[in-house]
């Protein structure tokens, strides 16, 4: 997957990184941040959504679609689609121009809006990113719960970083005996729920 990212790709992905790295430190308000994972987390995603079951892959905050490309790889690889959602219009153009650099938009799909109101059309999941406001995590976690297959993952992301702010998630989760669950320390830290029942 990885040694098949092209030159316009990468331009693109350091481009993204470059637009993120000042978004932290010029004063850009929080909800206007990119805010995206960095290059080895998206690595760690891309492998473990090439090997799925059955379902769908989704994304809950697209961004600039930098996460939403290391899912595409391995969607791509599988003959499959991510399906991401993210409500700031700005952020869905500079993903849509990504998308179209990277020549992926046929293993994406970008729905602009709310996932909480679109959640109850999906079908079964296999794979689930969250990064998005911290606070709706435990609402997205219970709109998906049930829609998990066997061996899907739910991965939220900044379980370190901001391990208050989803602190009710993770608190959810560990008192659910469908879902085996661990943090690992990669990037802004992944809490990582699997289906087990």
């Amino acid at each position: 997957m990885f040694s098949e990212i092209s030159q316009p790709l990468k331009e693109r992905m350091q481009y993204l990184e470059a637009i993120d790295l000042r978004d932290r430190t010029d004063g850009t308000p929080r909800s206007k941040r990119l805010r995206q994972i960095n290059a080895d987390t998206g690595k760690f995603l891309s492998l473990l959504a090439v090997n799925l079951p059955e379902g769908e892959i989704i994304e809950i905050g697209t961004s600039a679609g930098y996460s939403t490309l290391w899912l595409a790889f391995a969607a791509k690889e599988q003959g499959r689609m991510v399906r991401t959602f993210e409500i700031d219009e700005e952020k869905v153009k500079l993903a849509r121009e990504t998308f179209r650099i990277a020549g992926l938009e046929a293993h994406i799909e970008l729905i602009h809006g709310d996932f909480l109101n679109h959640a109850p059309q999906l079908g079964p999941i296999a794979f689930c990113f969250m990064d998005a406001e911290k606070e709706i995590y435990k609402n997205c976690f219970e709109a998906i719960a049930t829609k998990m297959v066997f061996n899907g993952l739910i991965v939220a992301d900044n379980a370190i970083d901001q391990y208050e702010g989803i602190k009710p998630m993770i608190d959810q989760v560990l008192k659910d005996e469908r879902f085996d669950a661990l943090t690992v320390p990669i990037g802004n830290g992944e809490f990582i729920c699997r289906r087990k029942a």
